[in-house]
């Protein structure tokens, strides 16, 4: 799925987002919005990950949710 596919389908796709990283908020869920860019900061801080790695898991995760 692309990315504006997936901000315009961001309601639907949150819950399945918040199943895969739980450990980000249910307020920091309202600041993503569906942005990419701010799903994997958010991922980065919640799992002191590296930007390219929390980058390669949101491409995983948008090429599954097909």
């Amino acid at each position: 799925m692309t990315w504006d596919q997936i901000e315009g389908n961001w309601k639907q796709l949150k819950g399945k987002a918040q199943q895969r990283w739980g450990k980000i908020s249910d307020d920091e869920w309202d600041v993503v919005e569906g942005k990419k860019d701010e799903l994997v900061g958010r991922i980065q801080e919640a799992y002191g990950k590296s930007r390219d790695e929390a980058e390669d898991e949101v491409n995983e995760w948008s090429n599954e949710i097909n």
